[in-house]
């Protein structure tokens, strides 16, 4: 399988996987060894688009004698449109209902090409397949949005919001806690609105005024076991403040928030289709960082957002400079069909808006930086995600703290003697270990095994 996009889309790729394994399917490390290659695409913006796009047209070139199919947000999002003009793909399969996969290969025909389902519910599976590194995983508890951000096709691609059951996701997550899993990654389009989808209306009991969010974390927290708990994704217009007693109950529950604020400036957050200010962002980072001291903000930056001048884009990077963000990405803005951005006017040139986003980049960099230092002569725990070989008596692994989320923050690279049976015992892809932070290296932490 060819993965692209988010972590949604990965938990995706895991279930279609998963499923063709359990129906027969063996599951091949090498391309050149399978029958057919499994693109899981990504359609959010222009770029991802033509990523996909390129690894259908290069695996069939690499390939010409196997089956390509195209699966995921992309094939979703323009379905009719591929099964036209893409014919690299041999198949098209979109995301409505991921279970239907094995059934739709078994019938892969040009007559059969394409396959979707309407968007309802959240489509889960018992996982065997997993493409993350040891012991960390994605539970997804959310599928579509309903915030409808004027920017964003993911309602267009996912549909509206819904929920799972908290049964549902305590009873995923109990399984993987026994399988081994040590981090447990809790990811939607926003976390914040989990349980108020119109579908879910009726599912979550009486509503006595706390937040379907907190309601799931204090049911997580009756769990037994030492693991992590981490959130990804909550919009900042609803950010459920009631979750910050849950966090502060159970430290096995991390202080990590995954807040994309897109913009600093109050009219084009508005312009955004969001409810909120430069304030009141500016505001919610204090009261967390005032709650619970420890803790670790990431966000999103949007440059180029139809409308954003000089003076925009400078109250962006003093937004930035003021709640200096642990990390942060930034993105120029893609215009999507079928998003009400598409007919804004007042567009900013694509060259303005990527130098826009170099000077964020830069601007984090240096906050980051500053922030990692904070961290030096301290002790953490580091999950291993590999082991590297030295070329002297020392070793290397790469591993991440409890602020550092997989694949898009920084790391910890741990030094240990390979003449140490114990050390060597310790660092092991998945293993808990303790270190010392001793240097800022780049957006990384060099680190010693205690």
């Amino acid at each position: 399988m060819d993965q692209h996009g988010c972590a949604k889309n990965q938990v995706d790729g895991e279930i279609i996987a998963s499923k063709l394994m359990d129906d027969g399917f063996e599951f091949c490390d090498n391309a050149g060894d399978a029958d057919f290659i499994i693109v899981n695409s990504c359609g959010f913006i222009e770029s991802a688009k033509k990523e996909s796009l390129d690894a259908v047209c290069s695996l069939k070139v690499q390939y010409p004698k196997k089956k390509i199919i195209l699966a995921g947000c992309l094939a979703e999002r323009y379905a009719d449109f591929l099964k036209e003009n893409l014919k690299e793909a041999d198949g098209i399969f979109g995301n409505g209902d991921l279970l239907l996969i094995s059934e739709f290969i078994k019938n892969l025909s040009r007559k059969n090409k394409v396959t979707k389902a309407p968007q309802k519910q959240v489509c889960c599976y018992n996982r065997k397949y997993f493409g993350n590194f040891r012991n960390s995983v994605y539970v997804k508890i959310t599928e579509g949005c309903s915030n409808h951000c004027s920017f964003c096709a993911i309602p267009v691609i996912r549909g509206e919001l819904r929920s799972r059951p908290i049964k549902d996701v305590i009873d995923e997550i109990k399984s993987l806690l026994k399988q081994g899993f040590f981090e447990i990654n809790l990811i939607g389009q926003d976390l914040a609105a989990y349980g108020t989808g119109a579908e879910d209306r009726g599912r979550f009991g009486e509503d006595d005024g706390k937040s379907k969010l907190s309601l799931l974390l204090n049911e997580i927290s009756k769990l037994k076991g030492n693991f992590w708990l981490r959130l990804l994704y909550i919009h900042p217009d609803h950010f459920n403040t009631d979750i910050i007693a849950a966090i502060k109950k159970d430290k096995r529950i991390l202080s990590y928030f995954d807040i994309p604020f897109q913009s600093g400036d109050t009219d084009i957050i508005h312009l955004m289709n969001r409810t909120g200010s430069k304030k009141q962002y500016t505001d919610l980072v204090k009261t967390i960082r005032r709650e619970l001291g420890d803790c670790a903000i990431r966000t999103t930056f949007m440059t180029g957002f139809p409308g954003e001048t000089e003076e925009a884009f400078e109250n962006t990077k003093s937004f930035i400079k003021s709640i200096k963000p642990d990390w942060a990405g930034c993105f120029s803005y893609s215009r999507e069909e079928d998003t009400p951005a598409y007919k804004f006017k007042n567009k900013v040139l694509k060259s303005v808006s990527k130098k826009r986003a170099v000077e964020i980049e830069k601007i984090q960099e240096e906050i980051t930086q500053k922030n990692l230092k904070n961290r030096i002569n301290k002790e953490y725990d580091v999950l291993i995600e590999e082991v590297i070989d030295g070329s002297d008596d020392n070793g290397y692994a790469i591993g991440r703290a409890w602020f550092q989320a997989p694949d898009v923050d920084g790391a910890f690279v741990v030094r240990y003697d390979r003449d140490d049976k114990k050390a060597v015992k310790k660092i092991a892809a998945g293993n808990v270990v303790r270190v010392k932070a001793v240097r800022v290296s780049g957006m990384d932490i060099d680190s010693i095994l205690l």
